[in-house]
């Protein structure tokens, strides 16, 4: 069994923002492998199904970002799944818009829902690093992952949580590089705006 927990703030509100590209992540996989309605558990929505002859859970907290990890806790205590079958999408500054990098363990890298992750469960588990760019200020970073993906951002990120949905056996079959490039394949990165 494996828990794919997608990261992001509940609430229509929020359901555009950047933060919340882990939510969109996990909402595509649920639909590209026919998952059943999400319901309330473990202070999240949750759904199950099969996937690659193995049963797999989806999991989007309803705690907000930066309680993240109590929610987590509670559905791996529940199903007794260890730190290393699960699977965390989350945005990600510091990679560009479009970009994926797969990494079992390491810090949080500031991302308040990792960090909660990691003091509820510790550093054990996969996360799977969306790129959404950086604004090129520290002090910016705060209302940028809070904005919506502006409108000539929507078909790269639509493309990349389509082909992160696609391509996700390769990811829980044990293969994150060739998962990284076939998810590089079906949805290049978009390219850099000319500089003036």
């Amino acid at each position: 069994m494996r828990l794919i927990v997608g990261l992001g703030n509940p609430g229509a509100r929020h359901a555009g923002n950047r933060h919340n590209i882990g939510f969109m992540a996990v909402a595509a996989i649920a639909r590209r492998w026919g998952f059943p309605p999400f319901r309330s558990r473990f202070k999240s929505e949750l759904s199950e199904a099969v996937i690659a002859g193995a049963k797999r859970l989806l999991l989007l907290p309803q705690t907000f970002m930066n309680a993240s990890g109590e929610a987590v806790l509670a559905a791996m205590s529940f199903y007794k799944i260890a730190p290393a079958d699960i699977v965390v999408f989350h945005d990600e500054l510091d990679l560009r818009p479009g970009k994926v990098r797969v990494k079992k363990g390491g810090g949080s890298a500031g991302h308040n829902g990792l960090r909660s992750i990691d003091a509820m469960i510790g550093r054990g588990y996969w996360r799977v690093r969306l790129g959404i760019g950086h604004p090129g200020v520290k002090e910016l970073v705060y209302p940028y992952v809070l904005q919506n993906f502006a409108a000539d951002e929507r078909e790269w990120v639509e493309k990349l949580v389509e082909a992160v949905a696609e391509t996700l056996p390769l990811l829980l079959e044990g293969t994150p590089d060739a998962f990284m490039s076939e998810v590089a394949r079906l949805a290049p990165p978009p390219a850099d705006p000319p500089q003036d």
